[in-house]
């Protein structure tokens, strides 16, 4: 499914996703479900945070790697460049900077590339970061994404960080930012009419889940569209790094991610008069949580 193009007085364009419910069960296809490593052993990780702390320890030396995979153009003919997608990616490595992560920037990564790199970084020593962070801006469409020479599940990329892949990041928040379509429907929305007067023991070990601990927060909600200003970039983007940027280490993410939802339902609407169709719609991003604790980023 290629991207459509809409020309509004701010150039807006489309994109497309993936489904949601991008975590099915592959641990057995990597042959790690059973807990042990290739030679057999049982698979230990330290313990982060005492077993029933409400919040996640954001108190190691460092934030840890915030991960950015930034596609633009792509081999895939009927796929066209992302205009504005350049906007989102260096206004999120500012975000994230400023959040102390460590940013990594790729652009424009075939599929092999792109796993090349995540799991150079899965095997790396997680053990004095706070957490990992990896942001994909691309197509898509429902169930898949696209890197520049191919279509791909996000689970052959967040997989390389379960706990039992990836031990030094067990028990640490898995953080993935999906901006991109998840289909190509579209979300005219509903007026609202305004209310009237009438209106009524910690240190013991324990073992976890190997796929506890991620947050996916997806810019729609499946089947649905997108959108991308040319020219400022996505609505999703613009609210993410706006309310990082504001109150990133004051609330905990999911409060973080609500209010980001907020801005993007509440402040944003197509303008394509010219295209009567795609005029006046709207957009909700959608969230996939794993989280076991309060995340938040404290200062460093």
């Amino acid at each position: 499914m290629s991207e459509t193009d809409l020309i509004e007085k701010q150039s807006i364009t489309l994109e497309e996703s993936f489904k949601t419910s991008a975590f099915t069960d592959v641990a057995d296809a990597l042959g790690h479900g059973n807990g042990l490593d290739h030679y057999g052993n049982r698979i230990k990780a330290r313990m982060p945070v005492d077993r029933y702390a409400s919040d996640y320890n954001m108190n190691h030396p460092k934030r840890g790697f915030a991960l950015l995979f930034n596609h633009e153009h792509f081999e895939i003919p009927q796929l066209k460049s992302r205009t504005g997608t350049n906007v989102d990616c260096g206004n999120l490595a500012s975000t994230l900077k400023y959040l102390d992560f460590d940013v990594r920037v790729y652009k424009d990564l075939k599929l092999r590339d792109m796993q090349k790199e995540v799991e150079k970084v899965a095997m790396m020593d997680h053990s004095e970061h706070d957490c990992i962070c990896v942001t994909i801006l691309s197509h898509g469409e429902l169930g898949y994404l696209y890197a520049k020479d191919c279509q791909y599940k996000l689970d052959i990329i967040w997989s390389y960080f379960t706990a039992n892949r990836c031990p030094t990041l067990a028990g640490k928040p898995k953080i993935f930012f999906i901006q991109a379509c998840q289909g190509d429907q579209l979300d005219a929305g509903i007026s609202l009419a305004e209310r009237t007067e009438t209106d009524s023991s910690g240190s013991m070990s324990y073992k976890i889940p190997a796929h506890a601990d991620f947050l996916i927060a997806y810019s729609t909600i499946p089947g649905f569209y997108s959108w991308r200003n040319t020219q400022k970039g996505s609505w999703f983007m613009q609210s993410l790094c706006q309310e990082l940027n504001q109150h990133g280490k004051k609330y905990d993410i999911l409060t973080l991610l609500t209010f980001v939802a907020q801005r993007v339902a509440y402040d944003f609407e197509s303008n394509t008069p010219d295209i009567p169709m795609m005029h006046q719609q709207k957009q909700i991003p959608c969230i996939t949580t794993m989280l076991t604790r309060l995340l938040r980023f404290t200062d460093k």
